[in-house]
């Protein structure tokens, strides 16, 4: 796509209101979506610039470390005997191989949680599906989530919409959300940008979060 024609498109979106900005308010959050081994590894569900935002995330985790924010992991967990198995299962066989003890489904050693962190097990793309993330967030008190994770196009996405109907402000952090393409990576940025989160930079949200404090 030429950039006159995203231009064209672009302005499709502002005339009919989409992409009004969502700023910071009130207590904030980090949920961090299936930076698991298996999407690490090209050669298994990684791939594009699923590391650098695995790198990035790091930034983004000891921030919300140092302040003391609500900070929550998801993992993609199928039972070892096929029980669970289910459309997504269906549509990419190998999902059903991250189980419980496999290494690919382990969080990355570098954003390993601590004490006090949420870790929700899932079987579908979205985060808050069938868990208990929205109440775990609610009860701390969360407004504004900042988001990370894999894949933008898959489970950032779905997590990030759920995340709005549950009433949270979605702030997807675009250096520290990864796909195993960029096409998709960016049309999602950018199509959740119009409707669902503001989409930023960690550099950029942390003067956001910043000025909002006053």
């Amino acid at each position: 796509m030429t950039d006159l024609s995203q231009h064209a498109e672009a302005a499709v979106y502002q005339q009919q209101g989409f992409g009004t900005p969502l700023p910071v308010h009130g207590n904030i959050g980090l949920l961090i979506v299936d930076l698991v081994v298996g999407f690490a590894d090209p050669n298994t569900f990684g791939g594009g610039n699923i590391k650098s935002a695995i790198a990035r995330t790091q930034e983004a985790l000891a921030l919300a470390r140092r302040n003391g924010w609500p900070v929550a992991h998801s993992r993609i967990v199928y039972a070892d005997d096929g029980s669970d198995d289910n459309v997504f299962s269906l549509k990419v066989p190998g999902m059903a191989t991250l189980t419980e003890d496999h290494p690919n489904s382990a969080i990355v050693p570098e954003l390993t949680p601590v004490q006090g962190e949420l870790v929700v097990r899932k079987t579908v793309p979205s985060a808050f599906f069938g868990t208990q993330l929205a109440p775990w967030l609610t009860q701390r008190a969360v407004q504004t989530l900042l988001v990370a994770g894999a894949v933008t196009s898959g489970c950032v996405r779905a997590s990030v919409v759920d995340a709005m109907s549950y009433g949270f402000r979605p702030l997807v952090l675009s250096d520290c959300v990864g796909d195993r393409a960029i096409e998709p990576h960016n049309a999602n940025l950018f199509d959740m940008q119009q409707k669902y989160a503001a989409v930023m930079p960690l550099a950029q949200a942390i003067v956001e979060i910043e000025a909002a404090r006053g």
